[in-house]
């Protein structure tokens, strides 16, 4: 092995530096701390993720900072939120901060606002699958029907019969899921 070469390959002391979780406090709107907090929920993603996702990327973030104008940003009634992030976002928000002379709280107000075509897209999907959901409960009914008459003529020990409850179990259970699933995407109706 040559002298110069690492014994033990694997991620810099500086890559995992950039992993690290800290806690950063922001003055926000609460319409953006709503919209961190409705995606994080909705979607299955970590708040630190997804502040990883519309922060570090240091050209947008770049790009971004050239459109803001501090005075509208003054006018915005703000209230402290704390929010767990990996040093890499903190880093890119202090580089860019620093940059333009404007405050790290602009810069996440402003990047979160990026969230809001993904939470419209999403209520409409919402719409649409509440109007499926109806759907799916009227399937559902047929099957518990179907399975009732066949219970009649075959009698619930013949094979057949066994084999659609536990269908009719499987849907049920699905079903509840799905339901479970939209009460909680209420939430993007009062968006």
């Amino acid at each position: 092995m040559p002298k110069n070469e690492d014994p033990f390959p694997g991620p810099s002391m500086f890559d995992l530096r950039g992993k690290q979780s800290v806690r950063a406090t922001f003055k926000l709107s609460q319409k953006a701390i709503d919209a961190i907090g409705l995606v994080a929920v909705h979607m299955g993603i970590k708040q630190k993720s997804l502040f990883d996702h519309i922060i570090e990327d240091m050209e947008a973030l770049d790009d971004l900072a050239q459109t803001i104008r501090i005075r509208q940003f003054k006018k915005i009634p703000r209230r402290q939120k704390t929010f767990v992030l990996s040093r890499k976002t903190i880093d890119a928000l202090a580089s860019i901060s620093e940059t333009y002379g404007m405050p790290r709280d602009a810069l996440v107000e402003y990047s979160i606002q990026k969230l809001e075509s993904v939470i419209q897209t999403e209520k409409l999907r919402h719409g649409e699958r509440k109007k499926l959901q109806s759907a799916l409960d009227d399937h559902f009914r047929t099957g518990e029907k179907l399975y009732a008459t066949a219970s009649k003529i075959l009698g619930r020990d013949d094979p057949f019969c066994r084999k659609m409850e536990k269908s009719i179990l499987t849907s049920r259970k699905t079903l509840e899921e799905i339901n479970i699933f939209l009460e909680k995407s209420k939430v993007l109706e009062d968006f």
